[in-house]
């Protein structure tokens, strides 16, 4: 194994150590700001289903198909003696732009930036946009907005129905039930979470070794790559993201335990459904239409369009952002070394 190669698994897996803590809101900021769990209860909690995920994604479902779908998203010539160089700069724009985004509590997508690192790289390298493989690629783009519209509708549909079948409980009992509940709920959001984003550094680390043919191809990858991808992710969400727990929690909508089952509930199975497909999508999107799904419920105005707004933005310029950032690793390495 050559010293880049290494050096790039190493980085892989600090940016999947990144992106639990990151992402950890996703996880657990409906069920802290409930208060059903304390912070370190719930990062606990949430870091034991990412791991968890691995089982579910290697036994149950029998494949890797995020990781295959990230691997692919570019073409990068075979033999190439650049290509490691390529994929390092897409990991060091991505691991910028996490920074930066968890800094100023931007609850921003992980899967978006390191797939936009990737491809910005690759794009320079190549100096043509037809490196782009678009049939991965488009779909990962439409769903900056799919995720979060599907997350949405599910929310407000199962919130509606939740409604519906509990009318006539006592509010304290219903809460009580729905405390509960929000444990499990939580635990299907993190499954969905760990199989959805520990996937993407899999994929990253997987194009690593087929540049340099250390391995043919995808799939035969070495066991111990994913289950270090997921350990990873699962210890990144044990740091928790305190800042995007604030935002994620309480700055879009007010979030009573029944919302969080509903919210956690509608992102768990838009996750589900879009790994299924080999589609990466944002955890973050997902879990924030979901959010904006529930508070939709109430009135519109419960929802603070204001601070959503600004979140689109921010996914908006994800990709584009990080992939000016890729390219611009990339140039500086090709000065240094040739």
């Amino acid at each position: 194994m050559t010293t880049l190669l290494l050096i790039i698994i190493i980085l892989a897996f600090i940016f999947d150590y990144i992106n639990g803590f990151h992402d950890a809101a996703n996880s657990i900021a409906t069920i802290v700001s409930t208060k059903v769990l304390t912070p370190f209860q719930a990062v606990l909690w949430a870091a034991f289903f990412n791991f968890a995920a691995f089982f579910v994604s290697k036994y149950i479902i029998g494949e890797f198909k995020i990781g295959n779908t990230i691997a692919k998203s570019v073409t990068l010539e075979s033999g190439d003696d650049m290509a490691l160089y390529v994929i390092l700069a897409g990991l060091l724009a991505a691991i910028t732009w996490n920074l930066l985004t968890w800094y100023f509590g931007i609850p921003s997508s992980s899967s978006h930036t390191l797939i936009g690192g990737f491809i910005g790289a690759a794009v320079a390298r190549y100096d043509t946009f037809s490196v782009i493989v678009s049939e991965k690629v488009v779909p990962i783009v439409l769903f900056i907005f799919g995720a979060p519209l599907i997350g949405m509708i599910m929310a407000f549909i199962i919130t509606n129905i939740i409604l519906h079948l509990f009318k006539n409980t006592r509010p304290y009992k219903a809460e009580r039930w729905f405390r509960r509940l929000q444990l499990l709920s939580s635990a299907a959001f993190s499954l969905g979470h760990g199989g959805n984003d520990a996937q993407k550094v899999m994929g990253i680390i997987g194009a690593a070794m087929v540049a340099p043919e250390y391995i043919d191809d995808l799939n035969a990858i070495p066991t111990w790559v994913p289950i270090s991808c997921f350990i990873a992710i699962g210890l990144g969400t044990l740091s928790g993201g305190w800042r995007i727990v604030k935002t994620m929690g309480t700055r879009i909508t007010k979030v009573t335990p029944l919302e969080g089952v509903s919210a956690e509930t509608a992102g768990a199975m838009t996750l589900y459904l879009t790994e299924h497909f080999g589609i990466p999508v944002s955890t973050t999107h997902t879990i924030t239409g979901a959010i904006i799904g529930v508070g939709a419920t109430k009135r519109l105005s419960a929802v603070r369009w204001g601070v959503t707004i600004n979140l689109l933005w921010a996914w908006i310029i994800t990709i584009p952002v990080s992939a000016l950032m890729g390219a611009l690793i990339y140039y500086l390495f090709q000065t240094m070394f040739y």
